[in-house]
């Protein structure tokens, strides 16, 4: 008979996120639709961090309320902690020193993976939600290169303007030309442009469209978690010695 021991409240769920607070409408494919993960997640809304002080403001002033949260994550039963915006970049050493687990804060730490995996003379570009406040600083907190190419959405579109101002409703089909027409200004502008970083977490039903659309490939904080679940939960391949003989 087989001993377990317990030490977790809740099983089965490794990777938890930390969301923003917000009451924008969420689609599968968005970080905060629990449809879009193909394994269990657990939640924990941070309290008082809206949009506009995490991307616009200084999310550093909310270090406190994502350490809590976080580590009542951790208490639950997580293994790993994530967070639903780029721009927590800011805050990855202080998450994983407090939170003594795995963090992975923001989609822009696949940077400098990605820029690795390019053939010389091609580079890698960050797609934002808000180019006038992703600074140098939040470039050197995900270990990028400062001069790596930044294009942000328009502030007045209805993707910019309906996420950050935290609107009821979305029009999710103009969001989608919104993205599109931002995936295009930047190729035009950056013709060495080997791949592209979605910064925003809500850009992920998008990553497809993006990738028809330039021909590029497209990474996003749905490839970073599900490297990121990839080691906390690792796939068991039962040995069978009949495979090996096929």
């Amino acid at each position: 008979m087989s001993t377990f021991h317990g030490g977790k409240t809740v099983y089965g769920a490794t990777l938890g996120i930390l969301m923003l607070e917000t009451r924008f409408p969420r689609i599968p494919g968005d970080m905060g639709n629990a449809l879009t993960w193909p394994f269990p997640v657990q939640y924990r809304v941070v309290r008082g961090a809206s949009p506009e002080k995490v991307v616009l403001q200084d999310p550093t002033a909310l270090l406190d309320v994502f350490v809590e949260a976080g580590r009542d994550l951790v208490q639950m039963g997580c293994d790993g902690i994530t967070t639903n915006c780029g721009f927590l970049a800011l805050l990855q050493d202080e998450l994983t020193e407090a939170l003594a687990v795995p963090v992975a804060s923001s989609s822009l730490m696949q940077v400098p993976m990605v820029q690795a995996s390019l053939p010389a003379g091609k580079r890698v570009g960050i797609l934002t939600i808000s180019a006038d406040t992703l600074s140098a600083a939040h470039l050197k907190a995900a270990n990028a290169p400062l001069d790596t190419p930044i294009m942000g959405t328009d502030p007045a579109t209805e993707f910019a303007s309906k996420i950050l101002h935290d609107a009821p409703d979305i029009d999710f089909e103009q969001c989608r030309r919104d993205m599109c027409n931002a995936a295009l200004n930047m190729v035009r502008t950056y013709p060495d442009l080997g791949a592209i970083v979605l910064e925003c977490t809500n850009m992920v039903p998008y990553a497809d469209d993006i990738r028809r659309l330039t021909g590029l490939p497209v990474y996003s904080i749905y490839s970073l978690v599900q490297w990121f679940q990839a080691g906390l939960l690792p796939r068991s391949f039962p040995l069978r010695l009949d495979d090996a003989r096929t």
